[in-house]
């Protein structure tokens, strides 16, 4: 057994804790702040670089001969396998889906604020038939640029380059090339539209209704549908709950509201703000979406809400300071 092959046993079986020291010691890895690696998780490369909070889901192996590089928030989510001769390079804030399969005989890249969806499948190498009988071999580098969101199920050949603002549907098949702001789809996929087109224009009034609609449906499935609590609705759109002994409030700051608000009653506040240059006099439970940061706080609902926001509503947050959150 070679000294990489132990390290990536070893990786695999120690306690999450125990895994950023070990890449530093042994591996000589650039590990940043809040880095983590699950369960049963292991990540192996010539050289490795993990980024400020990116994080390796339990169950999910990484094992290239290249450089693997993971950006500053980025993401890779369980039972997802990564394996090959060359390197895997995953872009800041940028999200792999559970059960990928990404091969890595040629380099892989996969840009900023980008994402693969749960099942995709990404391949730089293709053969099976012998070679010396006649059949083709095929090697190519995927190559997928920033701000682009592969769905649930797509495939992608080797040779695959793909520009950046583009989306490609659930379970299409992409061969070549794909120009930067495409929308794509089928087998083979094709463009069917621009990204430009997707977009609305969001206007102030626009953005405080998105906001109020995002806060209802965390109160309906988080708060009411997965812990059975109660949530009242007030004519400002501030949601009032109690959850354990704690009263919370919800408060929407929008670009359109008042130009002073204030805590009012013993009720815990959680402000989710719209508006540029804004804070609460005094509390760390805030979310301000302007400028994409929140805070280190780790109250629970808190916590949830950011999390909420990031899953369902594509919206990522970094900490205001870039410490570890305690």
């Amino acid at each position: 057994m070679s000294a990489r092959t132990l390290v990536f046993v070893l990786l695999f079986v120690l306690p999450p804790q125990a895994k950023p020291w070990l890449l530093r010691v042994l591996l000589g890895a650039q590990v940043g702040r809040g880095v983590s690696i699950g369960w049963f998780a292991s990540v192996m490369g010539r050289h490795v670089a993990l980024g400020d909070y990116s994080a390796v889901r339990p169950f999910t192996l990484i094992r290239c001969t290249g450089d693997v590089v993971i950006g500053r928030y980025a993401l890779i989510s369980s039972f997802t396998l990564v394996y090959g001769a060359a390197g895997l390079s995953v872009g800041e804030h940028s999200y792999i889906g559970p059960q990928c399969l990404i091969n890595t005989e040629e380099d892989v890249r996969l840009g900023r604020w980008s994402a693969l969806g749960a099942r995709c499948m990404v391949y730089t190498h293709g053969s099976w038939f012998p070679y010396t009988e006649g059949y083709w071999v095929r090697f190519g580098p995927v190559t997928i640029g920033d701000y682009v969101w592969c769905a649930a199920g797509v495939f992608l050949h080797p040779g695959v380059e793909i520009g950046e603002h583009s989306f490609i549907n659930s379970a299409a098949v992409v061969r070549g090339v794909l120009p930067a702001g495409a929308v794509a789809e089928g087998n083979p996929a094709q463009q069917v539209g621009e990204i430009d087109r997707m977009r609305r224009t969001m206007s102030s009034r626009r953005l405080d209704a998105a906001v109020g609609q995002m806060l209802r449906h965390f109160a309906a499935l988080t708060l009411q549908q997965a812990e059975g609590l109660r949530v009242q609705e007030q004519a400002d759109g501030v949601l009032s709950f109690r959850r354990g002994r704690t009263d919370y409030r919800i408060v929407p700051v929008g670009i359109q509201g008042p130009d002073a608000l204030a805590s009012d009653g013993p009720a815990r506040h959680i402000w989710v703000i719209s508006r540029p240059h804004w804070r609460p006099s005094g509390s760390p439970l805030w979310l301000d979406l302007h400028a994409g940061t929140m805070t280190q706080a780790r109250d629970p609902v808190y916590v949830e809400l950011a999390l909420f926001l990031k899953r369902y509503y594509g919206i990522q947050l970094e900490y205001q300071d870039g410490a570890q959150p305690r």
